[in-house]
């Protein structure tokens, strides 16, 4: 029983949340502070669960292909190489750590 109840504050929050968005004023948004932060928001949001997913193991920190793989992207990138290649460089780069380790 306590999931539903789980399931069901959840329903209610995020129905709440969404109103909220809608009650608020369109000068508020307009404001060129919130829309940079609107802009930076999602890059922010997706650099932390990328390290999130990279760099954690449960409850504890760990280095291993991940890492390798995630620093090959980023190389890539900074070399400005097509989303293509920046993809496959890591996909082998962690492969490959992974097989050597």
């Amino acid at each position: 029983m306590n999931v539903w109840i789980a399931i069901g504050l959840t329903f209610v929050g995020c129905y709440l949340a969404k109103l909220l968005g809608l009650l608020v004023p369109a000068g508020a948004l307009e404001r060129p502070l919130v829309q940079r932060l609107a802009a930076l928001l999602p890059v922010a949001l997706l650099a932390a669960l990328t390290a999130q997913q990279t760099f954690a193991d449960g409850q504890q920190l760990t280095l291993d292909a991940r890492g390798a793989g995630l620093a090959a992207a980023a190389l890539a990138l900074v070399l400005r190489a097509p989303f293509l290649v920046v993809i496959g460089a890591a996909v082998a780069v962690t492969a490959g750590v992974r097989a050597l380790g």
